[in-house]
């Protein structure tokens, strides 16, 4: 009876423990029937059944497993497994025990992976139960109630023989007054990697860093020397605060043995943040708002550059484009490819700039790793020679028992560095809950060690994680990663030592059909009207930049924009997108408006000929040139340009300023014209809105001219008449007074005769003087100008001559 107890669920004693594993297979066979020698209907088998039985496939009771360490234990290590129970039930469980028992060994990764499916089942298979000496004991567990427990067992304890992986859970026993004998309330499974022993062929593991985030900057920039960045939202800053995501990503990643991969964006975007930048909407005079994150930034910055010093660093192109949406999208729009040529060119040196280390650009990484024979042209189109794919989603080849190394030569010198895909995905989810992410820890431990356990031969393995963990992930990932370095099976690797790596010939190298490629992916790919866009706006930048004086203060922001709205970081967020991208092509028709052709109101001409002023508007910073001004006549039968139907003018406009430009027109006939005024480059192509107006002519006739030209003789003809009498007047005025002069000799000559003393004091010859007043009036002298001055005091209004 002592041995039926302890088959019936009681905890087993050491003594037992052996019987339990081995019989286990026989445990429900007449034959053990027969050697307990239980009678088939008695009392004591009716009061405590055969085995444990569970209230529920998922327990009553929920267990689980928050820590375990070490992850993968050595000969000579306590394994401590901490957690919490909690009852779900309605009814309190009494007589409660946590403790371990450790399963059969899963030596497949398929294995693995049901397993964990099925982690909390109460009724998987869970193993002999550890001793009892190893296990917490609880009086009561009140329904809806958490506690804690802790479990340190001894390795040597665990009687782990074979090396492996083992199925170790953590199970709660109990009753329920309903259910008033020992059973299972509750289990959870998860993974204890053995492998005391170094092994002689360690697997190079390549864990790939990701530092990528969304978009965050804007085409717009201020319109001051330091061109001001603008941001449309400032989430970027919490990213790199401390304890956001991004910053977390840089501290666990500068002590881990990984590969370093970045968006140049990303670096872009935060060393745009170190000076002042704007947000519209925000209100820019508020440092703690609008550039009020320089420090942080410039911190972030400096952290990237102490973790990458050492390490691999691979550049995505700028902006991290959608290589799928473009293959299946955007190949039909034309320019669309040398958006990414532009992405990939300007990585290596935004890299270089900011971090001070060398990138490879020789990767491309398309979304989840899928691809297809188009994402594979278009992902090398841009000279990357290598494409990291995931094994899920690439054929893994002819019915391998193993897991082959991971560069895999797929023609044209073209290298797919295949992901295994149940280590790249395992941190997916929610790792925030110490459970998850202990779980996680442990199926990443026990795939990589069962994959190094297929073969002895040397192989390279690629980790390829989601593009942006969230903090919690991360935090999991360095954790799994450090476990990894510090054991006895891998080693780690970097990702271009990985894809120089002697392919296997035995693996698949046949690129995945287009009809393979996961519908869920094309769901979330950018529309074509998406790239149209981009191209309609590449367009007009053209046109734009050629009449700039410094095309680099337009050109380099819009065309970083213009990589941005290809960024993979868009899948799921059309409106966004589409938002983002109608913002830069908005932006950019609000610039080139600024050069203008100021509007005319109706013009009127009274001649033949006349000069029409046509003003250039140009209210950006820089000044523009390489502009012609073209002036046309609809009507060059009644209105003429320069002598023909138009003519054209080179234009040169400072920054804020305008400039009139003159037409010289000739009328043929009276009449209304039209005219149109016309921006074009230099290249003949039109630049902004034309400007038209009418040109009213009145024609003068020849009468008219006759009339006028008569009245201006006659106007002649009096001149000449009152000069010629004025003239002669003036003739007529000298020769009376010389005849005077001589008549006042005479008359002085007489008087000096007869008076002697006269002519003693005046010499001879000479006449005494005379006033003007005592001079007999002529009647051709000239009126006075002004009256005889009066000592009487001046009137009020009248002039007073100082």
């Amino acid at each position: 009876m002592a041995e039926a107890a302890d088959f019936q669920g009681t905890s087993p004693s050491p003594a037992r423990r052996w019987l339990r594993r081995t019989g286990a297979v026989l445990a429900g066979t007449p034959l053990l029937a027969g050697f307990l020698q239980l009678p088939a209907g008695s009392p004591a088998e009716a009061a405590t059944p055969a085995a444990p039985r569970a209230a529920s496939a998922d327990g009553s009771v929920a267990v689980s497993v928050d820590s375990l360490t070490p992850g993968a234990p050595s000969e000579g290590d306590t394994v401590t497994v901490s957690g919490t129970v909690t009852n779900k039930g309605k009814k309190a469980v009494t007589d409660a025990s946590v403790g371990l028992r450790v399963g059969s060994l899963l030596d497949t990764r398929s294995s693995i992976d049901t397993a964990a499916k099925n982690s909390g089942d109460v009724d998987s298979p869970a193993g002999a139960e550890i001793d009892d000496k190893y296990t917490e004991k609880f009086s009561k567990l009140t329904p809806g109630v958490s506690q804690p427990y802790t479990i340190s067992v001894p390795a040597d304890e665990l009687d782990l023989g074979q090396d492996g992986v083992y199925d170790l859970s953590v199970t709660l026993t109990g009753e329920t007054s309903d259910q008033p004998w020992e059973q299972t309330l509750g289990v959870r499974h998860t993974f204890l990697p053995w492998q005391p022993d170094e092994l002689d062929a360690k697997t190079k593991t390549t864990f790939m860093w990701p530092l990528v985030s969304t978009v965050h900057m804007t085409a717009e920039t201020g319109s001051d020397e330091e061109q001001t960045p603008v941001f449309h939202d400032d989430e970027l800053a919490a990213e790199i605060s401390p304890g956001g995501r991004l910053d977390r990503m840089v501290a666990l990643g500068k002590d881990l043995d990984v590969t370093w991969v970045i968006d140049p964006d990303l670096l872009a975007s935060v060393e745009a943040m170190t000076t002042r930048y704007e947000i519209p909407g925000e209100n820019t005079d508020d440092q703690d708002v609008v550039g009020g994150h320089q420090e942080v930034a410039k911190r972030w910055l400096t952290e990237v550059q102490k973790a990458v010093a050492d390490k691999e660093v691979v550049a995505l192109p700028f902006g991290d484009p959608d290589l799928a949406s473009l293959a299946h999208h955007g190949t039909s729009v034309t320019g669309s490819l040398r958006h990414l040529k532009e992405a990939t060119d300007v990585a290596a040196r935004t890299v270089e700039s900011i971090l001070h280390v060398v990138p490879s650009t020789d990767y491309a990484w398309p979304v989840e790793g899928a691809v297809d024979p188009s994402i594979i042209k278009v992902a090398t189109s841009a000279g990357a020679d290598k494409v990291i794919v995931r094994g899920d989603t690439f054929e893994g080849g002819r019915d391998l028992t193993y897991t082959p190394t991971a560069p895999r030569p797929i023609g044209g010198g073209t290298t797919a560095v295949v992901a295994d895909a149940r280590l790249s995905t395992v941190f997916d989810g929610d790792m925030t809950r110490a459970s998850a992410s202990t779980q996680a820890v442990q199926r990443f431990l026990a795939q990589s060690l069962t994959l190094a356990l297929q073969t002895d031969r040397p192989r390279s393995v690629v980790v390829a994680p989601q593009r942006t963990p969230s903090a919690a992930q991360a935090q999991t990932m360095a954790e799994a990663i450090g476990a990894l370095q510090d054991s006895t099976w891998s080693q780690p690797q970097d990702l271009t030592a990985a894809a120089k790596s002697k392919p296997d010939p035995a693996a698949g190298t046949d690129v995945p059909p287009a009809s393979a490629y996961p519908k869920s992916l094309r769901k979330q790919e950018l529309p074509r009207s998406a790239f149209e866009q981009i191209a309609r706006t590449q367009d007009k930048l053209d046109r734009f930049k050629v009449i700039l004086s410094d095309q680099s203060r337009v050109v380099t922001p819009f065309g970083r924009a213009l990589n941005r709205g290809m960024a993979v970081s868009w899948r799921g967020r059309p409106a966004e997108a589409a938002i983002y991208r109608s913002g830069v092509e908005t932006y950019l028709d609000t610039l080139s408006s600024q050069v203008r052709l100021i509007e005319k109101s109706e013009t009127k001409l009274s001649g033949r000929s006349a000069t029409i002023p046509v003003t250039v508007q140009n209210n950006l910073v820089q000044g523009v040139e390489h502009l012609v001004l073209r002036l046309t006549s609809t009507n060059p039968t009644r209105l003429q340009i320069d002598g023909d139907a138009y003519e054209e003018q080179p234009v040169a406009v400072s920054g804020g300023h305008s400039q009139s430009v003159k037409f010289t027109t000739n009328a043929n006939a009276n009449g209304r014209a039209t005219v149109v005024a016309q921006l074009y480059t230099q290249d003949g192509r039109p630049y902004g809105q034309p400007v038209t107006f009418d040109v009213k002519v009145t024609e003068i006739t020849a009468t008219v001219m006759l009339v006028i030209g008569g009245g201006v003789l006659l106007l002649v003809l009096a001149g000449f008449r009152m000069y010629t009498q004025r003239k002669r007047a003036a003739a007529r005025q000298a020769e009376e007074r010389e005849q005077d002069d001589a008549s006042d000799e005479a008359d002085a000559a007489d008087k000096g005769a007869k008076n002697p003393a006269v002519s003693e004091t005046r010499p001879t010859g000479e006449s005494a003087p005379r006033t003007r007043e005592d001079a007999p009036e002529q009647p051709s002298d000239p009126a006075r100008d002004t009256a005889p001055e009066s000592a009487d005091p001046s009137g009020t209004g009248e002039r007073v001559d100082r």
